[in-house]
Formats: structure tokens, C-alpha cells, sequence
């Protein structure tokens, strides 16, 4: 066994995780539990000096982003079709992965972790209302881009079958369950999300990262 794949129960790890199970990879899952810094220990501070998960270890060479280790799994099992192989479609698969990744994915992190912009307790509230707002926006932006792929006949983000982009979708979506947002107000992603989910290679690393899809909570 050659790969090794670091993840954090609920975190964006969970795209690799699900992509290895898709390509019924064999690989070692190593879970990092980021509440008990363990991604800051010296045993993981030498696999990754930035103290970030995922990480994906092939022999030797270890890979850190994202949008690398989507590429690299997909060039590693070419017989999955993770990324499509047409021009156009592939340039647009890109293109989805890095609005997820650098626009979707940041808005929700000064939501989770708005200490990382600002020590000043008041403009940490300021940070978190304001990109609370701006996800929603973006979680519909998401929805649209679900309701166009069905319209068109497609019944997944990336290609013939789930892969990467259903994988990323569900996360975005289960992050705004966390920050207090009802995925109800977002039918045609949910409904896409849970599907997704309910895919078997999709199923098994959500039961090994032991997650709970909607983790929404109406105030009282």
C-alpha cells in the first residue's frame, strides 16, 4: 500500500476520501482530529509544515491543496473519469472546482473561523454576519448550478458519474447546516447532496468520518 490519505472528519478531506473510494483505490485513511490540534503536532507538522488537512501521501511524495489531489487521483485512475476529457467540459470542470474552492470554501471559513481575520471580538461578530450573508448567496449560486446540470439531463456536477464536484457540493452544504442555515430553503441542492450521499463509495467515507449530513438547528 502506497497511498495515504490524511482527512478531518468533516472537512474538506472529504472530497479526496470520496474519490478514492469511487476509484475503489486501496489506501491507508489516517484521521487528523483537528479539535485536539493534532494537526499541529510535530508527528504531522513533518507530513505538512501549513498544519492543513487534506493531505495525500503516494510513496514518497506528498500532495497538499485541493485542487492538486482532485487532479492527481483523477491522473492516477484516468478509468474513473473524475474530470471529463472534452475541452470545453473539462475547462468548466475546473472551473466549478475553483469557485468551490476559492470562493465558496473561504466565505465559509470567516463564518467557522473569523478569528483568523481579526482579533477584535466586535469585528469577529462583523466578519461572521456578513459572510453568514454572503454564503447564502453563494449556497444558491451553488442550487442554480444543480437545477442547470439536471435541467440539461445530467445527473452529476462533473460528468457520467458523482465524483469531486457531488462530493464538494455536499460539504458546502453540510458546512451551511453548521452555521445555522436550513438546507430546506435549498430543495434541489439538498435533495442533490443526499443523493450524493447515498452513493456507496460516497456512503463509506461518510461512515468512516462518522458524519451527519443536516446538521441544522431551528433557534428556539
Amino acid at each position: 500500500m502506497t497511498l495515504k490519505l490524511y482527512y478531518a472528519s468533516g472537512a474538506c478531506s472529504l472530497v479526496p476520501h470520496a474519490m478514492l473510494e469511487l476509484a475503489g483505490a486501496t489506501f491507508e485513511p489516517v484521521a487528523v482530529k483537528l479539535h485536539k490540534g493534532e494537526h499541529r503536532s510535530p508527528e504531522f507538522l513533518a507530513v505538512n509544515p501549513r498544519a492543513q488537512v487534506p493531505v495525500l501521501a503516494d510513496g514518497d511524495e506528498v500532495i497538499t491543496q485541493i485542487m492538486a489531489m482532485v487532479v492527481y487521483i483523477d491522473a492516477k485512475f484516468p478509468e474513473s473519469g473524475f474530470i471529463p476529457r472534452d475541452l470545453l467540459a473539462r475547462t468548466r470542470f475546473v472551473e466549478t472546482l475553483a469557485w468551490m474552492n476559492n470562493t465558496v470554501h473561504p466565505a465559509f471559513t470567516h463564518i467557522f473561523r473569523p478569528e483568523n481575520y481579526s482579533d477584535d471580538p466586535a469585528v469577529q461578530a462583523a466578519i461572521k454576519r456578513h459572510a453568514l450573508g454572503q454564503y447564502r448567496v453563494l449556497l444558491r449560486e451553488l442550487q442554480d448550478l444543480v437545477t442547470r446540470t439536471h435541467a440539461a439531463g445530467k445527473d452529476w456536477l462533473g460528468g457520467v458519474h458523482c465524483g469531486p464536484l457531488d462530493a464538494y457540493a455536499l460539504t458546502l452544504l453540510r458546512w451551511g447546516t453548521l452555521a445555522g442555515i436550513d438546507p430546506d430553503g435549498y430543495p434541489e441542492l439538498w435533495a442533490h447532496a443526499q443523493r450524493t450521499a447515498q452513493v456507496p463509495a460516497v456512503a463509506r467515507a461518510i461512515e468512516r468520518e462518522r458524519l451527519r449530513l443536516n446538521l441544522y438547528q431551528p433557534s428556539a
